[in-house]
């Protein structure tokens, strides 16, 4: 999809995106190797730079992060699925007077790795700045402040992907767990019907003594982590279809 992309470009829309599709302009190298004018004798030579320094920078997912809105984000999925992570927090919830994260969630599609505040949780910072994109559900208003927060001055993955404003677009509303039953994902019983009210509870048992609360707590979190993957892949498709059915009809060529 990124190759086919030139919303990132100033000047270009949606509308003008399409607009080139249709007439077969359809990825960078097209517009590049296009003997005529295509947009006007003034616009052209800009276009040709700006796409000429997105084939320089193709691996560079900086160069995109700053040129895409937010909206348009999921356009880089594919390209940088390899150093892709979904992410979750936890937190105390106001547990003895304190809001602060209790447990971070990372899985990159092959391990999950698990920070428990008061045993590990520090690692966290350095785990998380090898990669380049970081996949969330309402991480935008809620997980990333609080682990900004927690550690200021941490480097995170450059660029952010939100399921639960991406998936908006494609008509899922609602919290995670609603579209995870729609979408046909099951969880373990004993996680299953577990929401943030419930891992709030689990962390105070735990701090309570209780022996079994923090690995309850541990697999909810890995549920949420683990199942993100799946419905980005989804929304993924499903936006890919739509802008297809809006305009891009050759799309042999190159597949990402």
């Amino acid at each position: 999809m990124l190759e086919h992309t030139f919303v990132h470009i100033q000047g270009i829309g949606p509308r003008t995106e399409r607009s080139l599709w249709r007439r077969g302009i359809a990825t960078w190298d097209a517009f590049l190797q296009h003997p005529g004018c295509v947009l006007s004798r003034s616009r052209d030579p800009l276009v040709r730079d700006e796409l000429e320094r997105s084939r320089t920078h193709r691996g560079d997912i900086r160069f995109f992060q700053q040129r895409l809105r937010s909206a348009e984000m999921w356009r880089l999925f594919e390209a940088f699925r390899g150093r892709a992570v979904y992410l979750d927090i936890e937190t105390s919830g106001g547990y003895e007077g304190l809001d602060e994260i209790t447990v971070i969630g990372l899985y990159d599609g092959e391990r999950v790795q698990t920070f428990v505040n008061g045993i590990n949780l520090d690692a966290f910072e350095i785990a998380v700045a090898t990669y380049d994109l970081v996949i969330t559900f309402n991480g935008g208003p809620f997980d990333l402040p609080y682990i900004r927060r927690r550690f200021p001055g941490i480097t995170l993955p450059p660029a952010h992907i939100d399921l639960r404003f991406f998936l908006r677009q494609l008509g899922f509303s609602g919290g995670l767990k609603a579209i995870e039953r729609r979408m046909g994902l099951v969880r373990e019983d004993d996680v299953t019907g577990l929401d943030g009210r419930d891992a709030v509870i689990l962390w105070a048992a735990h701090c309570n003594g209780d022996p079994s609360a923090l690995d309850r707590l541990v697999r909810y979190n890995t549920a949420d982590i683990v199942h993100l993957e799946p419905l980005m892949n989804m929304g993924y498709a499903r936006m890919k279809a739509r802008l297809l059915e809006e305009g891009l009809y050759v799309l042999d060529s190159v597949d990402n």
